[in-house]
């Protein structure tokens, strides 16, 4: 049995100041909402954060960016988030943005065991600077090195209390290989059901790959309403 926590707070309460984070999500779809509350609330500072975006101004990554305990994004996309191109552009805070499919399969990797691998993405472009190059069957390729985490934090619909997650449709965006790829993985899930209670066939991250469990309501918020 993995432990199972009662507040988000006493979950990640050994996050220390210049952690490697990595939390799942793609927009505020599948995002460990209260975890990253918690974060927020701990004052937690100097933090790399290896995520897909950055959430929005008042939700999400975007809470702590507020708060200024983000010092690293690596990520995709920067869109949606005001506070987030204004540190960019001032210089306090450090990004490193990588094509989406390369984040992911840095990810992976790193979750894997892979050290690194060759991919066409990126070559030609500022991507690749500084990078080593080569050319397999006339096409060129650049080197990109795998992604690991102190923290794993990712989202589920439902986990039983062996750690073994089910994520809820587009949730698996990211959610599953950074699970992997945390040294300790700390799952929030809207349901904790007993053991045995899970259809293997449905278990997308295996329990070998969790750590620590909470039981968290989440709100889903809508990143951008459009209405008729």
């Amino acid at each position: 049995m993995k432990q199972i926590y009662n507040r988000a707070a006493e979950a990640v309460a050994d996050i220390k100041d210049g952690s490697t984070l990595m939390v799942g999500g793609f927009g505020l779809v599948g995002i460990p909402e209260q975890l990253i509350l918690a974060l927020a609330d701990s004052g937690v500072k100097d933090l790399t954060v290896i995520s897909n975006n950055c959430g929005i101004d008042d939700w999400g990554l975007g809470l702590l960016l507020n708060n200024r305990q983000i010092k690293k994004m690596i990520g995709s996309y920067v869109g949606e988030n005001k506070e987030f191109e204004r540190q960019v552009l001032s210089g306090e805070l450090e990004v490193e943005l990588t094509p989406q499919g390369t984040l992911a399969e840095k990810i992976r990797a790193g979750g894997a065991g892979i050290p690194a691998f060759f991919t066409p993405a990126g070559v030609g472009t500022p991507i690749a600077e500084g990078k080593e190059t080569r050319t397999f069957n006339g096409k060129e390729y650049v080197l990109e090195e795998a992604l690991t985490a102190d923290f794993a934090l990712v989202r589920a619909a439902k986990a039983d209390k062996l750690g073994n997650l089910i994520y809820n449709k587009t949730a698996q965006n990211f959610n599953p290989m950074m699970a992997a790829a945390g040294q300790v993985t700390i799952a929030e899930a809207e349901e904790i059901v007993d053991a045995g209670e899970l259809d293997p066939a449905t278990v997308h991250t295996p329990s070998i790959y969790v750590q620590r469990l909470i039981q968290a309501e989440q709100e889903k918020r809508i990143e951008r309403l459009t209405t008729r």
